[in-house]
């Protein structure tokens, strides 16, 4: 695989497919482990589900920190060395992460697995760059969907087996979600082309390339600023389902890693359905500033939802409708994306990851926090379903200001 960049002919056409199947891969890997997560820490820290929660809240973060502080990084270094060697070394890392996960005696190594992951874990970085790199402006919103859709793809077989591995041991997923990590890596070497031609590219600038520094580039492209402030306050509220869905689950109704497996399975089937299927029609038809306004619309109402659900039957129902929310993040992403110019798309990328990564910082501490508070023994009000209130009004203020600030287009 030479380093040159063919934007035509082959290697364009079956570029998308290629970097959707390194994403569905990198996301198996992720999902195994999400089942047993909170098992493996009550096991290695001898704690109870409510400490656990709390515990894992701070490893989210640390996983945040180390994608914050280095996801700006990735994306510049892609602008200026081609996408292909960045993502490489994203799928790397996670392997690395999956390794250290399954072997950690104790809840340091844990952490220490987190960070590695955060460190290297910017594939989905790369990813969107690859896809900005060979789509149209117009046509990105729908191809962005398709990312989503591996995401969710990715979820659907993840989670359901890392749900049914989890039965012979908390550590078994780990070791299998690092296989696939090299069975990915492999892949990727051998056919993941490179799309960002050398005509393209430019000099690397450590400025650019800091965390706040990255920041920068919603400031030097004014129309993409508001939207920059839309998308950290959903990326806050959203940090509450991988903070805490799994210790939710098992709290409330007493689910099993199997259980939990199965629901993360269903939404990630649902997400797939909606952002690989329905993105591109609805946006056809509707416009992306009508379906991002729906797809928050819907993000409230199930938040809401969820912390009144009382069976799983409840929760079913609710990861049905639940399938609009993916129209958000993919909508404010390719508006942002028709801002900037192609050789800035991977500092786009880079900063649009470094405001995800600081919103899922406070998230997940923030939501941790507050459900370990409220599962406490001495709690004056005991129950798991206050963070999920608190992502609603998160969410309510997201859609203001997606009213408020982001112009409707004009009907013609």
């Amino acid at each position: 695989m030479t380093d040159s960049a063919i934007p035509t002919g082959i290697v364009s056409r079956h570029a998308v497919t290629f970097v959707l199947i390194t994403v569905f891969l990198d996301m198996v890997g992720f999902g195994l482990i999400m089942p047993v997560l909170p098992k493996l820490i009550e096991e290695i820290g001898q704690m109870d589900l409510a400490d656990a929660a709390w515990v894992g809240g701070w490893m989210f973060a640390a996983f945040s920190v180390a994608q914050f502080a280095l996801s700006p990084l990735v994306g510049n270094l892609s602008d200026r060395f081609g996408r292909r060697p960045l993502l490489l070394l994203a799928i790397f890392g996670l392997g690395a992460d999956y390794l250290f996960s399954a072997l950690a005696p104790t809840i340091f190594w844990l952490f220490v697995g987190r960070l590695i992951a955060g460190a290297c874990g910017s594939s989905y970085v790369i990813a969107n760059a690859y896809i900005a790199d060979v789509t149209a402006p117009e046509d990105r919103a729908r191809a962005f969907g398709l990312v989503g859709a591996a995401f969710g793809v990715g979820f659907v077989l993840g989670p359901a087996i890392g749900g049914v591995l989890g039965e012979f041991g908390s550590r078994v997923p780990f070791f299998v979600a690092a296989a696939i990590s090299v069975l990915n890596l492999i892949y990727g070497w051998f056919v993941l082309p490179e799309t960002l031609a050398p005509d393209k590219r430019r000099a690397f600038e450590w400025r650019r390339s800091n965390p706040f520094g990255a920041l920068k580039v919603f400031a030097r492209y004014g129309s993409v600023l508001p939207l920059c402030a839309i998308l950290g306050v959903y990326f806050l509220a959203s940090a509450v389902y991988p903070a805490i869905w799994a210790f939710w689950g098992m709290a409330k109704f007493g689910w099993s890693e199997g259980v939990v497996g199965l629901t993360l399975a269903a939404f990630g089937l649902i997400t797939a359905v909606f952002q690989g299927f329905v993105t591109g029609p609805a946006v056809a038809r509707y416009g992306e500033w009508r379906v991002c306004l729906f797809g928050l619309m819907i993000a409230i109402v199930v938040a809401i939802g969820y912390g009144l659900a009382g069976s799983l039957v409840a929760v079913l129902v609710l990861l049905v409708v639940h399938g609009p929310e993916g129209f958000v993040h993919p909508m404010l992403v390719a508006m942002m994306s028709k801002a900037v110019p192609e050789d800035a798309q991977g500092e786009l990328q880079g900063g649009i990851s470094a405001v995800m990564n600081l919103a899922m910082l406070f998230g997940t501490v923030t939501f941790a926090q507050v459900f370990s508070i409220f599962m406490q023994e001495d709690a004056a009000f005991r129950t798991p379903d206050a963070p999920f209130f608190l992502a609603a009004g998160l969410l309510v203020l997201a859609l203001l200001l997606f009213v408020k600030i982001v112009k409707r287009p004009v009907e013609g």
